[in-house]
């Protein structure tokens, strides 16, 4: 009878903290009225508390199946359901912690920032949608940025069954932005749009596959071409950010990579990223093959002046050998090539990016370093418009990325009736919790 008692106790306790935290709202992430021009839509919120209330049903479930046979049930039996209730709490808890560390923050004095980079990752979107209306399938709830510890930023994508979650899918995509990479001009930021664009096509098998065929049939190397095959999603993103901001993304790309030669020509067995030696050659064979000839000669006559394998590396000898073989091939099939899920088009089809382009950057740029923002350029563009215009020198780093975030953040497109339902919200959660 006494442990019995024990176990009911615990469960109790169990039972007390297992239903608590089953829906997320502008209130509870501390989302004032003022705040809601940077806060994620309501649709966002909608979701996340989807995701949240299939677990709280599992929670509920479970818990209410120990109820009613801890009685009876043999010890063993009752501490294992427990266990199982006890993995459901942990789910809703990681799932609320994440949606409300992404959220609260718009409720803080980075929130400007946060909604500016969602404008643009919006606008990276707008290309697609263009040229190829038909591959996104229906209406996508679009990124949400957040800020967190690390050195460089990263994308959860929509759908992937997250660890941080135990295996729960996300709902949207979630771009972490390092608390010290939120300026505009920030290349890599592009890039990890560019991993949730590719996830959203659904080219990542298509992709796979062809790197692997076109690299041994070009090398007849099985060790090269596992090595690019291991490298095909990070190469869609680099060429892809390439299209979506144009030269400008992959000379930031390059000062992203720029570290001391043993970093940047030590290869990393397994990894999922180009060793960097190799990566900004890859960047500049994609301008050449875009057109911007003298910008990817440019770009590579850099590099190699900082890096020189002659000097040291620690890169296999046959990815040094292969490397002026296989890089144009492996830009050519990745971004030239057509795919069944991109509608028999090539990815420089669908995110076209032309001379004309990279003209209207140059003079964003230009009206940047006067104090003036350009109204008329898509978003995307602008940053490498903040970042050439950065490089002059001649603007305060500070003001310049102030005056591009103010911008970008009045180009909400939500409609007026979603804020409308956003601050409806907010006031309604505010006096329920008053």
């Amino acid at each position: 009878m006494e442990t019995r008692l024990f176990l009911h106790t615990k469960i109790l306790a169990l039972a007390a903290r297992a239903r608590r935290l089953v829906q997320v709202d502008y209130a509870s992430v501390g989302i004032r009225p003022q705040d809601i021009p940077y806060a994620p839509s309501p649709a966002h919120f909608r979701a996340a508390n989807r995701r949240l209330a299939k677990i709280d049903q599992e929670t509920q479930r479970r818990l209410e199946q120990v109820k009613q046979t801890w009685k009876t049930a043999p010890p063993d039996r009752v501490l294992r359901d427990i266990a199982l209730v006890e993995r459901e709490v942990d789910r809703s808890r990681r799932a609320f912690g994440l949606f409300f560390e992404v959220f609260g923050q718009r409720g803080t004095t980075f929130a400007p920032a946060l909604a500016a980079h969602d404008v643009i990752a919006v606008d990276c979107y707008a290309p697609i949608r263009q040229a190829a209306p038909a591959l996104f399938r229906g209406p996508l709830l679009k990124p949400v940025c957040y800020m967190e510890h690390g050195f460089s930023p990263a994308t959860m994508r929509r759908g992937i069954q997250l660890n941080r979650l135990l295996g729960e899918q996300n709902p949207f995509p979630i771009i972490r932005i390092p608390w010290d990479r939120d300026n505009p001009w920030q290349a890599v930021f592009l890039h990890e749009v560019a991993h949730n664009l590719q996830a959203d096509l659904g080219i990542w098998q298509e992709n796979r596959r062809a790197v692997l065929e076109r690299t041994l049939r070009f090398t007849g190397d099985p060790t090269v071409t596992r090595t690019y095959a291991t490298w095909h999603k990070e190469i869609f993103a680099d060429l892809a950010a390439i299209l979506l901001g144009g030269p400008s993304a992959a000379w930031g790309m390059a000062v992203f990579l720029a570290h001391p030669a043993p970093r940047t020509m030590t290869f990393r067995p397994g990894g999922a990223h180009p060793t960097a030696y190799l990566r900004i050659l890859i960047l500049a064979e994609m301008l050449r093959q875009i057109g911007f000839g003298a910008e990817g000669d440019r770009l590579q006559r850099v590099w190699q002046t900082l890096y020189n394998p002659n000097r040291a590396h620690r890169i296999p000898a046959t990815l040094l050998q292969t490397a002026d073989t296989v890089i144009p091939q492996i830009v050519d099939e990745i971004a030239f090539q057509t795919r069944r899920n991109l509608g028999q088009k090539a990815l420089v089809n669908i995110i076209p990016f032309s001379r004309d382009d990279e003209r209207a950057i140059q003079a964003g740029a230009r009206q940047l370093v006067q104090g003036r923002v350009p109204t008329e350029l898509p978003p995307r563009f602008l940053v490498g418009a903040s970042s050439y215009a950065l490089a002059t020198g001649q603007t305060s780093p500070r003001q310049l990325s102030q005056r591009v975030i103010t911008h970008l953040t009045r180009l909400n497109t939500r409609s007026a009736s979603t804020l409308a339902e956003a601050q409806a919200a907010v006031r309604t959660a505010i006096s329920t919790v008053a």
